[in-house]
């Protein structure tokens, strides 16, 4: 916690904050300013700074144009980053309809999805197929948390992509998976 600021400098703080994690909430940055939430939404406002999910939408708008495999409504979660035949990151904010109703865990196959999609999404070819797909869960996910999924190429073998997805709440990884994709000719 940074302590209570001058307006001015706290917003100065709060631009190079965003600057450098846009996915930064507004609870996060009240926590860490020592300030209300609401304190939080008046500086965004003043600044033109928009909300969280709008900045998430405005990535993924300008990401989605590099897959070429995927429709936009393909891909679970929101693309965050990308670079082709490298690597990529997707977020996906779980709620109570992806998890078990008893339970609240998040259904396996949304969380497979999600990386899969990803892993889909970084191979530069117009058509891929999962190969083989090896998956470790490593700590149930709850409804309500955030997961972000970070996948890279690891090998290219002719018209096979080597591809590995971790998927973590926080720093705490969830999910990771190992993807041979195979790039079929049209």
């Amino acid at each position: 916690m940074a302590g209570r600021k001058p307006k001015s400098l706290r917003q100065k703080e709060l631009i190079e904050m965003i600057k450098k994690q846009p996915f930064v909430t507004d609870e996060e940055l009240s926590e860490y300013f020592g300030v209300s939430i609401q304190t939080i939404r008046l500086d965004r406002l003043e600044l033109r700074i928009p909300e969280l999910r709008e900045r998430i939408k405005n990535v993924a708008q300008k990401n989605h144009s590099k897959v070429k495999s995927l429709g936009e409504k393909e891909i679970i979660g929101e693309l965050i980053e990308i670079k082709p035949n490298e690597r990529g990151i997707s977020l996906l904010e779980t709620n109570k309809e992806l998890g078990f109703e008893k339970t609240k865990v998040v259904r396996g196959h949304h969380i497979f999805s999600m990386a899969e999609s990803l892993a889909m999404a970084i191979i530069d070819a117009k058509v891929a197929l999962t190969g083989v797909a090896n998956m470790k869960y490593i700590v149930p996910v709850i409804a309500g948390q955030k997961l972000i999924a970070r996948g890279e190429v690891v090998k290219v073998r002719g018209n096979k992509y080597f591809v590995h997805v971790k998927i973590n709440v926080k720093d705490n990884q969830v999910f990771r998976g190992k993807f041979i994709l195979v790039s079929i000719e049209e």
